[in-house]
């Protein structure tokens, strides 16, 4: 009776403790998308008191066209993991520069829909991130080599002359490039 008692305890001790270690994704600066979860034992973590300036450089497109690209959702993530840390919405300086097998990630829902047969689920987050502060660039290298008309992209989205250019202008201006 007392082993089946003491077994008793340890499974719920057991459980108990995996269950008070499960969280809920968070969504500190995007809303919604690029859930993280906080890291409490973490020795290294970003520094509230300083400005970021991130560039990402979005190349790899989605795997499925018919769900969110895990690239685009990875910025998101970037961002909430900063934001978790402390790092304020307006102390996050990030740019997306969209080029190459990325680019049908901005298309518009009618393009999309055109080529896919779906919605572009891409959307939704790129809005987010936008809301969040980030702005969005599309390679206009990339658009003409694809045959794509500004009429194509999502609304509000900025062209760029190109990637490469993005990259070399920001880069000087002490952006930190990260390549998606």
């Amino acid at each position: 009776m007392i082993r089946l008692f003491a077994s008793a305890i340890f499974c719920f001790a057991f459980f108990a403790t995996q269950f008070s270690n499960a969280q809920d994704a968070q969504f500190p600066l995007v809303k919604g998308f690029g859930g993280i979860y906080e890291v409490s034992d973490a020795t290294e973590r970003p520094d509230g008191s300083l400005d970021y300036y991130v560039l990402v450089d979005l190349s790899t497109g989605a795997e499925n066209n018919d769900q969110i690209s895990r690239w685009v959702d990875n910025v998101a993530r970037m961002m909430n993991l900063h934001g978790l840390a402390g790092v304020s919405k307006d102390r996050m300086h990030v740019k997306v520069v969209v080029h190459g097998g990325a680019i049908a990630t901005v298309m518009s829902n009618e393009a999309y829909q055109k080529r896919y047969n779906t919605d572009n689920p891409n959307i939704p987050v790129y809005k987010a991130l936008e809301a969040a502060g980030a702005e969005i660039l599309v390679c206009g290298q990339s658009m003409r080599a694809r045959n794509l008309q500004k009429s194509d992209l999502y609304d509000g989205i900025n062209v760029a002359l190109s990637a490469l250019t993005t990259v070399t202008t920001y880069a000087p201006k002490g952006y930190t490039v990260l390549k998606f």
